[in-house]
């Protein structure tokens, strides 16, 4: 599906989960070619580690309202990931990346 949006050299992708279903090597795959394109790309995702790693910026909503907006560090922050999914969130940030896990 990505590569027929592609074919129609569009200035603007708008993707749905476009990981969903896919191994780790492949989403990875997948976000690497969406960000060397030199388009916009708009894109869900539910993965917050992969969201950090891959997004210029981040919007995060809450009961269909705006909670949050901006680069991912200043977005993913443990109280906005509590107020948004309420959940306990733990960032590594020992690696190159931060690193997501969450508790109930």
């Amino acid at each position: 599906m990505v590569a027929r949006a592609l074919a129609q050299e569009p200035e603007l992708l708008v993707l749905d989960e476009p990981t969903n279903h896919l191994d780790i090597r492949h989403q990875l795959e997948v976000l690497g070619l969406l960000r060397g394109l030199g388009l916009t790309v708009i894109l869900t995702l539910h993965d917050l580690t992969l969201a950090a790693e891959y997004a210029g910026a981040v919007l995060i909503l809450h009961q269909g309202r705006l909670l949050a907006h901006g680069p991912p560090r200043d977005v993913l922050t443990p109280q906005t990931i509590a107020r948004a999914f309420d959940v306990t969130a733990r960032i590594d940030t020992t690696g190159p990346s931060p690193r997501y896990s969450f508790h109930l």
